[in-house]
Formats: C-alpha cells, sequence, structure tokens
C-alpha cells in the first residue's frame, strides 16, 4: 500500500517580543511609606504619653487623635502595594 506524502506545516511567523524595561520603585516611594507608618506611630504615642495633662498632639481631638493615627499607618500600609 503506497504511503501518503507528509504535508509540511507552514512555518509559525512570530511576532519579535519586546521587553518592557523592569522599573524600579519611585524615588519618593520608601521615604514617604516609611515616613507616613512612622508619623503615624510617633502620633499615636505621644498622644497615649501626654493624655493625662497636655492632651497633644492636638487637645480639641481627644480620642480622634487616635484615627489620625491609625490614618496615617494606613496610608503607609497602602503604598506598600506600590512596592515592587
Amino acid at each position: 500500500m503506497p504511503e501518503s506524502k507528509s504535508r509540511k506545516k507552514p512555518a509559525k511567523v512570530k511576532a519579535p517580543q519586546v521587553k518592557k524595561p523592569e522599573t524600579g520603585n519611585p524615588r519618593w516611594l520608601v521615604p514617604t511609606m516609611l515616613t507616613l507608618m512612622l508619623l503615624g506611630l510617633a502620633w499615636i504615642v505621644i498622644f497615649y504619653l501626654t493624655s493625662g495633662g497636655l492632651g497633644l498632639p492636638i487637645p480639641a481631638l481627644h480620642n480622634w487623635n487616635l484615627v489620625i493615627g491609625f490614618v496615617l499607618i494606613i496610608a503607609g500600609f497602602a503604598l506598600t502595594t506600590r512596592w515592587k
């Protein structure tokens, strides 16, 4: 029995892949991230240490100073999602 001729498959032409240059972190990211987290921590610590008499950082806000401190910390952690 005769064998059939094998077909040549057409050559697949691939488009050249362009590699994107790896971009690192922006220069401002890490200092801003750390500054926000440390500032929030310092805000809360100062509030607790002076809540008995002075009421620092802002006496009129009372316990809302805790919210400000935690918002600063959360903003710092939110910036960590952009860290590569």
